[in-house]
């Protein structure tokens, strides 16, 4: 994604789906840079200039035409990003690393020339830099932008201000090439300003910002100039501006054409895009199609069956609607008896036989014919600059309680949640270690050891020290009299003083039936929310939406600043709990003579359950997947199997595993031990005397609970198409939940109300949705974990903090680090922060995301581009090779 969409559209969350020269990307270029983390490189086809054809129409499939055209609204897209990209100035653009670069077209230099007692910003424009109308880019520019964006002014409405808060003052320089920008208040971020920079006619007045710049742009200065937009066909048409300076575009149009997510595989078999992002479902019918062109098979498997030879695709196997299926292949004697059905003397069997034929026939055509459209196409991927969390609502009820949040947090083998999402589409399947910056980023560094890896026996016993045993789920009260379960605890359930959503099924004594108590389950287990097919590969969806919420009127649960160090009582107090854990652990593992289990509660029964319909709420009980290979903890996995029973008079020495397995203790890893992050409260201490093992891996935990109400946590989730994977990966989070007695409900909401009714009123415990990466996470990051502060009228102020947990450290380290102008040094500020947003458990970085592309064969310098920007005047169509 380019600077000046990832700049656009911080102001909101990425959300589910309806949702540049590039070399191979090095690592970090020195010491400590980019955390040892490797990016994965753009695909593109890169070719030099001398290689594109000159002239021709490119298609670029977006989601809509733009809202408006002006990026700094609230409303702008990546349809106004794209448009901006290529038809106004950026100053700086960012290569494959997320590094920002001057842009030789618009600058022949930007430096600090001063620091003391203000910040002042030179900048030297490129002498032909000029507007459409063939005036200068100058200082009145920079002006106008900055008056509409300072925040002074509440006529202008405007989606952020960042940095231009901070300037003094702009002034024209030497002559009418040089700018002289001076800050009141140093910024470390100050080439993320003016990009895109726009022309003084459109921010000089708020009636031009706020209503002009939405349907039209008077001037523009890039390769590309805006022509025409044409609402009834969905199309916006860019030309080649002959007033562009630098080398002139390859492409004589580029037209971006509104195709909807789902409408991207027919807009594909009918060649109406040239380009066109998609999620793996289509991208490995498109892989299919190509790797059974290239085999000569025109009577291939039908998409979703098996691949020849049993060979898996190379993307991920589909879960959306399918293209119409070739014919099952027929044995010679099926297809004798077919014939002879057809022409036999039972007219009703040979009429029917000779219509089923028809039917076959046509199919094969059609699929034939579609398999030739898509080997047209060849999928370019890498990882986008957009990550996926998990976020943890501290609001209110369990999670407000920070040890609660950590025990979920040391629930999840986020591994294992990688390689969901990223391993079937062919992208390095690691997890992501910091909230702010990502692979290949020279402030990347992996922090996830403030927080601590997956370990159950950490979970229970932050578990046990917030109060949460089995005891006091064991002795829950009745349910109130009223208190419906099923589909109506669905839709947007209130929450009780304990957290527990009221009218669901959280209120049972026994709670939702755990694998623990129904051996059979883990094989025949529905996953939730999977639909009628719950044998659907995990595969990821691209969500892409971008939306701005609104704040909810609460309390603020956040008062202080936590400051957890490890201390000799403190490491007493933890063994202690920790041995508490294990007693608990070994009760709920043996069988259970008193109580039967209770496999049936909220109405289902525990195997066999049908997906509820989009709304309804579930509870949590998916089957804990299979232990990867690559396990870091593979002898508890092979002490024995799960939930074997032991035979009477067969003891063994009280260790929680197999007899002659006793692993070493588990204990955070060394990364991640930024300064000022520390262990968390309830944690083990670094000693690992008198730690017994845990118990055998794949033995659940029974439910949890406190003053006789279950620990339950309600899990949003989207229902939409589009959101198969997001919903995959949830499902899995609900298993590992349930290994240590966290039952969840799973509430499936329509897509158009996810962010604004519920992730951003803060209706929710546990969700899932992204954040765009950033080159400026100093700035960008700051609103996403800025602390929460009350407002006069009683509500909570929590600009983009949605899951409403913060701290005031974190916000110190943020200002230190927006006016550190020595790089290295701000980036280390930065890496402090995100330790301690991992300590502070608020939300868990799990993936970044797969970009997928569909392009044309042909088409060269577009396609997957990760963080870099795209060169528009570079992008065509091969030229034809000279004989």
């Amino acid at each position: 994604m380019s600077q000046v969409g990832v700049r656009a559209l911080r102001s909101a969350a990425l959300l589910t789906s309806g949702a540049l020269a590039v070399s191979v990307l090095a690592g970090c270029s020195s010491g400590d840079e980019g955390g040892g983390a490797r990016a994965v490189p753009a695909d593109i086809a890169a070719a030099a200039r001398a290689d594109v054809a000159d002239g021709g129409t490119l298609r670029w499939a977006v989601d809509a035409l733009p809202a408006t055209f002006n990026a700094f609204q609230a409303d702008a897209d990546a349809a106004t990003a794209r448009v901006a990209g290529a038809v106004l100035p950026a100053l700086f653009t960012l290569d494959e690393r997320g590094r920002p670069q001057p842009n030789p077209n618009y600058l022949e230099s930007a430096e600090i020339i001063e620091r003391e007692p203000r910040q002042v910003v030179r900048y030297r424009l490129n002498q032909q830099a000029v507007w459409s109308d063939g005036r200068e880019i100058g200082a009145a520019d920079f002006v106008a932008q900055w008056q509409a964006l300072r925040g002074r002014d509440s006529a202008y409405w405007t989606a952020r201000n960042a940095g231009y808060e901070r300037i003094e003052k702009i002034e024209r320089g030497a002559d009418d090439l040089e700018v002289r920008v001076t800050f009141a208040k140093r910024y470390a971020d100050w080439k993320s300003l003016f990009t895109p920079l726009y022309p003084k006619e459109v921010t000089g007045s708020p009636t031009a910002f706020n209503d002009g710049a939405r349907t039209r742009l008077p001037k523009s200065a890039g390769p590309f100039r805006l022509k025409a937009v044409d609402a009834k066909a969905g199309t916006l048409t860019l030309v080649r501006d002959p007033r562009w300076w630098g080398e002139p575009a390859k492409l004589e149009r580029l037209v971006l054409r509104a195709v909807p997510r789902d409408g991207r595989a027919k807009a594909l078999t009918t060649k109406a895009v040239d380009i066109a992002d998609v999620d793996a479902s289509l991208a490995a019918r498109v892989d299919r199609a190509v790797r059974e062109g290239k085999a000569g098979a025109p009577g291939s498997p039908a998409p979703g069956s098996a691949a020849p030879g049993g060979a898996a695709p190379s993307g991920a196997v589909p879960d959306g609607p399918a293209p119409a299926p070739a014919p099952d292949a027929k044995a010679p004697s099926d297809a004798l008896k077919s014939w002879a059905t057809a022409h036999g003397s039972d007219e009703a069997k040979a009429a029917a036989a000779r219509a089923a034929r028809l039917r076959d026939r046509q199919a094969a055509v059609a699929y034939e014919a579609e398999q030739r459209a898509l080997r047209g196409y060849v999928i370019r991927r890498t990882l986008e600059p957009a990550f996926t969390q998990l976020a943890l609502n501290g609001e209110s009820g369990p999670l407000a309680d920070e040890r609660v949040r950590r025990a979920v947090a040391r629930a999840l083998d986020r591994r294992q949640l990688a390689r969901t999402v990223l391993a079937p589409v062919g992208l390095p399947a690691e997890p992501l270690g910091s909230h702010l910056a990502l692979a290949g980023q020279d402030a990347y560094a992996d922090s996830s050891g403030a927080l601590g890896d997956q370990d159950t026996e950490e979970a229970l016993s932050l578990l046990a020290d917030a109060g949460f045993t089995p005891e006091g789920a064991r002795a829950s009260a009745a349910p109130k009299e009223g208190t419906k379960a099923g589909s109506e605890a669905s839709g947007a359930p209130s929450k009780s003083p304990s957290g527990t959503p009221t009218g669901s099924a959280a209120g049972s004594p026994a709670g939702a039936a755990s694998p623990a108590a129904a051996p059979a389950a883990p094989a025949a287990s529905p996953r939730a929310g999977a639909g009628a097919d719950a044998t659907a590969v995990d595969v990821p969806s691209d969500e892409g939406l971008y939306i701005v919420g609104d704040p909810q009127s609460a309390d603020d649960p956040w008062t202080g600043t936590y400051v957890l160090a490890p201390a000799p009582a403190a490491a007493v107090h933890s063994r202690l709990v920790l041995g508490q854990a294990r007693a608990v652990t070994s009760a709920l593992s043996a069988p259970d003579t008193t109580t039967a289990p209770d496999t049936t509660t909220g109405g289902e029964a525990a195997t066999g359950r049908s997906a509820a319909p989009a709304g309804s709420t579930e509870r949590g009980q998916a089957a804990e997947p299979a232990r990867p290979a690559d396990d870091p903890k593979p002898a508890r996995a092979a002490a024995q199997p799960a939930q074997a029973p032991r035979a009477a008079g067969d003891t063994e020495p009280d260790t929680g595993t197999a007899s002659g397995d006793t692993p070493a203790p588990q204990q955070p890893k060394a990364q991640g031990g930024a300064p000022g992050a520390y262990a968390p409260a309830g944690t083990a201490a670094p000693s690992g005397q008198g730690k017994a093992p845990s118990p055998a891996a794949g033995a659940p935990v029974g439910p949890l609970g406190k003053d006789g109400q279950p620990l339950t946590l309600r899990f949003v989730l989207p229902s939409g198409p589009g959101s198969e994977s997001l919903r995959a990966v949830g499902e899995k989070i609900v298993a590992m939940l349930d290994r240590v007695g966290v039952r969840t409900e799973i509430s499936k909401v329509p897509d158009a109300s996810f962010f604004k009714d519920h992730i951003a009123s803060g209706d929710y415990d546990l969700a899932l949705y992204s954040w765009p990466g950033t080159a400026f996470p100093a700035t960008d990051g700051r609103p996403i974990y800025a602390k929460p502060e009350p407002a006069t009228d009683g509500s909570l102020l929590v600009e983009q903090n949605y899951t409403r947990v913060g701290t005031d450290h974190i916000d110190q380290l943020f200002e230190r680090a927006a006016a550190e102008l020595d790089e290295k040094a701000a980036r280390d500020l930065v890496r402090q922060a995100d330790a301690r947003i991992w300590a502070a458990a608020g939300s868990i970085p799990l993936f970044q995301r797969p970009e997928l592309v569909a392009v044309k064969k042909n088409v060269v310098n577009a396609g997957a581009f990760g963080f870099a920007t795209p060169r528009y005047e570079n992008i065509g169509f091969a030229a034809p090779k000279k004989k």
